[in-house]
């Protein structure tokens, strides 16, 4: 395909949509993607936006890492943040322990770490995860790190609302408690979408395209947001700008 922007690029583009309009975003560590999204959806914003990336000396506003972060998120201070998984379902349900039964995991992920309490309280929690495969969306995740809905009678200001892949894009439905195919990035199609993902998911009428970012937003991803995020991923920033020309 004949393109202009690269994949990240379009990633970036989709999740910063969901992130306008936003007081505070934060990002957890190994980030990248959805890191220069936010910073990306802040620049639109004019810096209005506040951003906090974990890991970063310049974009992190939290001298105590993730305890400053927890308390924020106890007192709604933050209003999206993103997770993602070594597996998730189609009830939005995440897996960081490991594949198998645990705690005899045959493969072991880092850890669930605050996952589930970070879920519970952020009104805005999209899941990402470039991989898609039924290798990684699955019917049923091995082990529920953080559960993607609760029952009725649970207070629960947060949880996910939309899961971003390298192939599609699936917004979650609170009603339905599941995931509905939103949009497809151009490339791809909805027979692979079907074929790729292990869990069964809602769709209707013609599913459109992900936009693709135009000239202004590759300026900016490729400039001040190439910069910002460089300076806490900078293998990432030399991977994919090196040879870009704003």
């Amino acid at each position: 395909m004949n393109r202009h922007w690269r994949v990240e690029e379009l990633l970036i583009t989709a999740i910063a949509r969901m992130l306008d309009g936003l007081g505070h975003v934060a990002v957890g560590a190994s980030s990248p993607i959805p890191g220069a999204a936010a910073l990306l959806a802040r620049a639109r914003s004019g810096g209005q936006m506040r951003v906090s990336v974990l890991g970063s000396e310049h974009d992190n506003f939290f001298t105590d890492g993730g305890c400053e972060l927890f308390d924020c998120a106890a007192q709604g201070r933050i209003d999206a943040f993103f997770l993602g998984g070594g597996q998730i379902d189609g009830a939005a349900n995440i897996n960081l322990v490991g594949v198998g039964g645990y705690p005899q995991s045959g493969v072991r992920f880092p850890g669930s770490f605050g996952s589930a309490y970070l879920y519970f309280l952020i009104p805005r929690v999209i899941l990402f995860r470039e991989e898609h495969s039924p290798r990684v969306l699955v019917p049923k995740v091995d082990f529920v790190s953080a559960p993607g809905t609760s029952a009725r009678n649970v207070y629960r200001p947060g949880g996910p609302r939309a899961l971003v892949t390298s192939r599609c894009v699936f917004t979650f439905e609170s009603v339905s408690r599941c995931f509905r195919l939103s949009s497809i990035h151009p490339g791809h199609t909805v027979q692979e979408i079907v074929e790729q993902t292990g869990f069964e998911f809602e769709m209707s009428g013609t599913i459109g395209e992900t936009t693709i970012p135009n000239r202004e937003t590759l300026d900016l991803i490729r400039g001040p947001v190439a910069d910002a995020i460089g300076r806490t991923y900078p293998a990432f920033a030399r991977r994919l700008f090196a040879d870009t020309a704003a």
